[in-house]
């Protein structure tokens, strides 16, 4: 009798052939000097979900699902020490490629970031870009980023925003009415992909993120930038013009 995979299992080969396309992506947004957020690019200076990038120098940095590791390089050209942790060996592949070609050298571990291998409060921020945010538990990586962080350190991540996912079909892009369940949702899996998405409603989220030792300071919710191109097969650039595709959510751990 075959043994059910595990999304940590599936999501591994789920990215190990999407590095062939994002490998060669994640070298455009190491090149690329400034942070910017998500799929559109909405950049860092106009939203500011870091704060003062001043206040990043010297700070003890944790990209949880880092994939090529670029924000991890944005974040130690302004002088933060950032340390990346991926499942899948071929995107560390490719980021440790961008980090001889592009100069920097910071920390990566092939793991997973629902169990890292790394003592208890030693980060000041625990990040994560489409990373742990989609692609783990969010009931094992949240309460794992707590841990990790030291009493007054800030959560970071960016996931889909709630209502794309609700109006995201099984195939095709996001449409202008819901499908999917709102109180069901949590495990996403689309047919014929082997990946599982996480994704949970935003209360949901508020009462885990609180029970993990966090005080939730801002919800952004970005609107795709007027020049941004539409060449996204899942949220159309007129959708996402008049509705959220994508959240940053915004939390700090309780002293």
């Amino acid at each position: 009798m075959q043994t059910e995979r595990t999304h940590v299992e599936r999501n591994r080969e789920a990215w190990t052939q999407m590095n062939e396309h994002f490998g060669p992506r994640g070298r455009i947004s190491w090149e690329t000097p400034e942070i910017s957020w998500g799929c559109w690019g909405v950049k860092e200076s106009e939203i500011q979900a870091l704060g003062d990038l001043a206040d990043l120098n010297g700070k003890e940095v944790i990209e949880l699902g880092c994939g090529t590791a670029y924000f991890s390089a944005w974040l130690a050209r302004h002088g933060a020490r950032p340390v990346g942790i991926d499942i899948t060996p071929a995107q560390l592949a490719s980021a440790r490629a961008y980090q001889s070609e592009f100069g920097l050298d910071f920390p990566l571990i092939e793991g997973n970031a629902e169990e890292v291998p790394l003592p208890d409060a030693q980060f000041d921020l625990a990040l994560s870009e489409y990373g742990a945010s989609i692609w783990c538990d969010p009931y094992r990586w949240i309460p794992e980023a707590a841990r990790l962080l030291r009493p007054g350190g800030r959560l970071v991540f960016l996931r889909n925003a709630t209502l794309a996912v609700l109006c995201t079909p099984d195939e095709g892009p996001a449409g202008d009415h819901l499908i999917r369940d709102y109180f069901s949702m949590n495990r996403i899996e689309f047919p014929g992909d082997v990946s599982v998405e996480f994704q949970l409603t935003p209360g949901a989220m508020i009462r885990l993120l609180r029970a993990s030792g966090f005080e939730v300071e801002n919800l952004i919710e970005l609107q795709i930038p007027e020049d941004a191109p539409d060449n996204y097969p899942y949220v159309t650039k007129a959708w996402g013009r008049r509705w959220p595709a994508e959240e940053i959510w915004i939390a700090r751990k309780r002293g």
